[in-house]
């Protein structure tokens, strides 16, 4: 199998199969049903099985086939004038959701408490749970006593873990539909999506850097000069 260097990943060198969907103007390419035939790593090039296969799904599995309908109908309707959440909204009632699970972030309450009441103004039964809810210390699951403090709010919330496990849980035990990630952790929306039985997706992503809006980072020059300094001190190490 043949190999290339690819300067994305450090030098090192890579399976060509690997996709790189990022170099390419997909615009103007797999969008009108073109390969890229400059690139020998375009998925429609060297996994045509893998296209195959995913229209048997969308013909076979009754829930792919339902959820691509309602959010292509969904993404017509309201394209460039809906924010996240109506599109949501109109997700869920379109796949006849009726009863809706929030797992927020302790830091973003208030964002939950609103959440919260506009899903009820539209109808849905809300069932939400805390990030801290039962109150386990961090060092009882492995955390280095370093990474457990009070935090720059000067709450102690830092000594207690995040506890994605529980929310994930008990969002099962209430039967929920959908889920919502609001504002979870990094790593710890990744452990309650693994858990949940439902189907889930993010309306807040967290970005305490911003105000949650990690696209931030790539449009403005703190982004731009945060990784050149970052990316500075890990190859001068």
């Amino acid at each position: 199998m043949a190999l290339e260097k690819d300067e994305f990943n450090n030098g090192e060198k890579r399976d060509s199969t690997t996709p790189t969907c990022f170099k390419c103007d997909s615009i103007s390419q797999c969008t009108v049903g073109k390969p890229n035939k400059e690139l020998e790593n375009c998925p429609m090039m060297v996994s045509p099985e893998i296209t195959k296969k995913a229209m048997e799904l969308y013909k076979t599995d009754e829930f792919l086939k339902k959820s691509t309908n309602v959010a292509s109908i969904v993404e017509a309707k309201g394209y460039k004038h809906w924010p996240r959440l109506k599109d949501t909204i109109e997700y869920a009632k379109g796949m006849g959701f009726k009863k809706l699970g929030l797992a927020s972030c302790v830091g973003l309450q208030k964002e939950a408490e609103l959440t919260a009441e506009i899903l009820l103004n539209y109808g849905f039964e809300v069932c939400s749970v805390c990030c801290k809810t039962g109150a386990i210390s961090k060092l009882k699951v492995g955390v280095p006593e370093e990474f457990s403090m009070i935090s720059k709010t000067g709450y102690p919330i830092g000594l207690v873990t995040c506890n994605p496990v529980a929310q994930a849980l008990i969002l099962n035990k209430a039967k929920t539909d959908l889920n919502l990630i609001v504002g979870l952790c990094v790593g710890h929306d990744i452990n309650f999506t693994r858990l949940s039985e439902a189907p889930v997706t993010t309306f807040i992503a967290k970005d305490r850097s911003s105000p949650h809006n990690p696209a931030t980072v790539l449009y403005t020059h703190y982004g731009k000069a945060f990784f050149s300094a970052d990316l500075k001190k890990i190859t001068t190490k």
